[in-house]
């Protein structure tokens, strides 16, 4: 029998909480600055490459609007779509939201692992509803540009 959560439901994962939006594109800085210039979005990272996945991405906001994250593939021959890639949630325990969406029904992508613009936290992916969903316990970007806001309140490494 299945633990009653928070909402109410049977089975309805914890606490997760929309934090992005992922769109696959052909070319990073095009589409960077196609937001910026047609949408008023500003770059928050500087473009990282996540190897585990295969993909170069950065970060943009604008204040009061979800992030967007851009993405473009490492190998430009892996095919796939551009356009709509990910919504993205964010919770306090990757292992068991996964798990959780798992029995739910949603197919698993991607086993937790470290993801590289989230400062190496866990991410993971499953598809779910018909979309892919990313799962991510942290809202820290690597390469935060030094205008960002946060990126000032952050520790500088060592």
């Amino acid at each position: 029998m299945s633990a009653e959560r928070p909402g109410g439901e049977a089975g309805v994962p914890r606490e997760l909480r929309l934090d992005h939006v992922g769109v696959r594109v052909r070319d990073l800085e095009q589409a960077a600055s196609a937001f910026e210039r047609l949408l008023g979005y500003r770059r928050a990272t500087e473009p990282v490459v996540n190897s585990r996945q295969g993909i170069r991405g950065l970060f943009l906001t604008k204040p009061g609007c979800l992030p967007i994250k851009l993405v473009t593939p490492l190998d430009p021959g892996s095919g796939g779509h551009f356009g709509l890639h990910h919504l993205a949630f964010i919770t306090s325990d990757v292992e068991a939201s996964l798990q959780e969406l798992s029995v739910a029904g949603a197919r698993v992508l991607a086993a937790p692992a470290p993801g590289e613009m989230f400062d190496d936290e866990l991410i993971a992916f499953v598809y779910a509803a018909g979309i892919n969903v990313e799962l991510v316990t942290t809202d820290e970007w690597r390469a935060r540009l030094p205008g960002d806001p946060r990126a000032a309140a952050r520790p500088e490494e060592p």
